[in-house]
This record gives C-alpha cells, structure tokens and sequence, in this order.
C-alpha cells in the first residue's frame, strides 16, 4: 500500500505520510519554543521585580527570550554530528523528547514572589533547554524531509514543512485566542498564563509518538551501505564547505528578520501604536501567518519549476518595497488602520523568501555532511541575529512611536531594506551552484564517491567551487 500512487499529487502514500508526519511534528514542537513570547508581558510582570518600569521588565523578558537562540548552536551541532554518522531519525526523535520537559516545566516554575531571583534565572534555564532542543529540530527537519522527497517535488517538500513549522507559530496566536475567550484578563494574569505551557507538554508527546512512524532517510541508508559516511563531519564542513557556510549563516540573517520583527514583534507594536485590543492584534497577527505559510507553500512549489536563485531576488524586492511602504504608513502622526493592514499582509507575504533559506542550505551542502552543514551555520546566524534582533527592534520602535513622520522613524525600514539586500546578494552568489538548471548536490545525493575523472564536468566544476 506504501507504494500506491495517489493520482492528486503523484506522490506516494509513504512519501505523503512521511510529508505529513514530520510537519506535524514540527508545528507542535515549534509551538512549544514560541508560546512563551505569546505571554511575554505576563512573565515578565511574575518573573522580574515590580518597580522597575515596563519598558525594563520587557526588555529583560526579550533577552530571556533571546537565550534560547544562542543555546541553539550546542545543540544542534551534536545532534548534527551524530545525525550524519548514526542517522536522521534518531537525532528527529531526541529532539523532541528534549523539548517536553522544558516547555513542561513552566507550568509549574514559581514566581518572583516566591523565590526572588531563582525565578528568572529558572526561566533562563529553561529557554537554554528549549535552545538546545530546537537547535537541532529544524535543521534536523529539513534535512530529513529533504532527503525523503522525490525528485522534482524537493523544494515543495521542504517549503511545504517550513510552512508547517512556522504554523506552529500560528497555533500559538490561536492558543493564545483561546485562553482570551475562555479567561478573564484577572485569571489569565494570575495563573491561567500557565494554562498553554501544559497543553505544549501534550503537544510534545503527541510529537514524540508521531514520530515513531517515521522511517530512515533512503539518502542516509545508501551512504551507510556504501560505508560513505564523514568520521567527523563538522570537521569536514569546516574544511571543505566555506561557501556553503557563508551562504547560509547570510540567508538565515534574512529569515531570522522575517519571523522575529514581522511576526514575533510587529504585532505587538502594531497593537500599541493603533490601540488594538489583544483580541485584535492577535487576529492581526495570524493574518500576517496566513500570507507567510501561504508564501512558503508557494515559492517551494515555484522553486522546483524555476530557478530558486532568480524567485528569490524577485521576492527579495517585494519584501523591500513593501516594508518600506509599510513602516512609513505605521509610523505618522495620524496612520490608516486599513493601509497599515494591507502593507502588514503584503510585506509577511514577501517575507516567503524566507524559505529560500532551507532550500539554498540543503543545496549547497553534500548529503554525507548536510545534517552538519546546515545545523553549524544555521544556529550560529540564528544565535547571534535571534539575540540583538529582539532589542534592536525594540529600540528602534520605541523611538519611531515618539519620532513619528521623521527620518529616525524609518530606522526599521531601514534594517529590513538591509535584509532583502543581504538576500538578494545570497541569491546572486548561488546563481553559480544553480546555473546547470539544478542543485549538483542534489543529482550526486545517491551516487558514492568516485573519481575526479569519472565526474561530468557539470558536476566537477561545482565541487571545485563548493568544497
């Protein structure tokens, strides 16, 4: 039955269970890493002292929330590391049993009320667990999906997952919805906040037993037959895949931008500045969900038909024109609740370039060492642009609020025009693994090594460039 065409897609059920099973996985686990910036606000009014004023106590729970991304690295470069030489699934399985506790544990963890300090630097603790675990869940994901897909349908496999996973954000707006219907203001303040951080415990089990279905990656199993496996594979990447490091600690600056302002923080700002309710910048934000997993979709199907490279620099200056248009509607004296809206949809769906990030990273890096690849520098540039991007976005709001109609009031337009560049400069320098109509990486993934000689030229030139 596994191997029965489904006539709508032309996939297998094997290949559609495998699709479905793991961005299942990673939109209940991403949920459980973001649910704490849905209660920020809460937290920071019980973790840290009264008295030190609301922009402070903001500040320190967005730092906290910034030392999940840089306990990122440690862990994904070791379950990367044991990913390339023991397998994809098993390091997709830790993962996910990494996170349950963690995320788990806020439910329970006590307040500043109750034991002083200890409390923020419990919550510090527990955003370094979750680091960890979410250090090697994505790249692991990709990785795995990736090498399961078909050929012709990667791109699609890959965006429709990173889709997924930042639906997972979305079903924390909605969990978030909830717990407004259901609680007063009072409750929620009180105790219920601690509500979705037990409904993430469930998730993460729910994960853990989803992925007991899946199977080892046909890339992997060949390299293991064929004794084609790196003895030390970060070792590896750093000897012999600098391109590709660059190439993907530049464009995972890009999608750090897209996920962590226009849909981590903007909402938020949004809300302040043109007095939204919760209810209504909630509602705002899965809107601007809606664009971003509609875009990743979108552009991952469009990538197996067209060159990704060129689909990128088209979006990339979608993304900028928009943000432009954007940021300079919010930040006026008197702004337009319904262009201000339009602008927000627009520029979250342009920020679908954020999915030529996964589909450059699994290009670029060769199968024996991707895991390692991908998971070195993608953690690393999520490390250091996830810990100022939150701050930075933070000041530059708080000044354009107070600064409106002005040039410094464009500080933030001005940082995301940065981005689409730094995007479009990435997609340009990737024109050289795509200009034979394909990744070679891709076309080599089930071939052992061989000699020089017996490479096509094709093929020879981009490992000169690559490696």
């Amino acid at each position: 039955m596994e191997k029965q065409q489904c006539s709508a897609s032309g996939l297998s059920r094997g290949e559609l269970k495998t699709l479905g099973l793991s961005s299942l996985g990673g939109i209940l686990e991403f949920y459980d890493f973001i649910i704490v910036f849905f209660f920020a606000k809460i937290i920071s009014q019980h973790f840290f002292p009264a008295g030190i004023g609301e922009f402070w106590a903001m500040l320190n729970t967005y730092g906290t929330f910034a030392a999940g991304y840089l306990a990122r690295p440690l862990g994904g470069v070791v379950m990367a590391h044991f990913g390339d030489k023991f397998g994809r699934k098993n390091m997709f399985m830790l993962s996910i049993a990494l996170m349950v506790i963690p995320t788990f544990s806020l439910a329970v963890i006590p307040t500043y009320e109750t034991i002083g300090y200890a409390a923020p630097l419990f919550l510090i603790l527990v955003r370094i667990c979750q680091g960890i675990a979410i250090g090697g869940e994505l790249p692991g994901a990709w990785v795995f999906i990736h090498e399961h897909a078909p050929a012709g349908h990667k791109n699609a496999f890959v965006g429709f997952l990173t889709g997924c996973v930042t639906g997972g954000i979305l079903l924390g707006s909605f969990v978030a919805l909830l717990m407004n219907f259901i609680y007063t203001p009072a409750e929620l303040s009180d105790w219920a906040w601690r509500v979705p951080f037990v409904i993430g415990g469930v998730f993460g089990l729910i994960s853990i037993y989803l992925r007991r279905f899946l199977q080892e990656t046909p890339v992997f199993k060949k390299m293991r037959e064929s004794k084609a496996l790196a003895k030390f594979p970060l070792e590896e990447v750093v000897k012999t895949s600098r391109f590709g490091i660059w190439i993907s600690m530049f464009i995972t600056w890009v999608l750090t931008g897209c996920i962590v302002v226009f849909i981590l923080l903007m909402p938020g700002f949004v809300g302040g500045v043109l007095g939204f309710s919760p209810f209504e910048t909630t509602y705002f934000q899965m809107g601007g969900l809606v664009c971003i997993v509609s875009s990743c979709w979108l552009t991952g199907r469009l990538a197996d038909k067209h060159n990704p490279s060129t689909l990128c620099i088209l979006f990339s200056a979608g993304f900028a024109v928009s943000s432009v248009a954007f940021f300079s509607l919010l930040y006026t004296a008197a702004p337009v609740v319904s262009e201000v809206v339009l602008a927000y949809f627009a520029t979250c769906f342009f920020a679908g370039i954020m999915n030529f990030c996964p589909i450059f990273m699994c290009d670029v890096f060769p199968a024996r060492i991707r895991f390692s690849g991908i998971s070195f520098a993608y953690n690393i540039a999520y490390a250091l642009s996830g810990a100022f991007t939150p701050q930075l976005s933070f000041a530059l709001h708080a000044y354009a609020k107070t600064h409106p109609d002005t040039l410094g009031a464009m500080g933030l337009s001005a940082y995301i025009v940065f981005l689409a560049l730094v995007s479009i400069g990435t997609a340009l320098a990737m024109r050289r693994v795509y200009k034979n109509g394909g990744a070679a990486v891709s076309q080599m993934e089930f071939r052992r090594l061989e000699p020089i000689s017996n490479v096509p030229e094709g093929e020879l030139m981009f490992q000169r460039f690559a490696f």
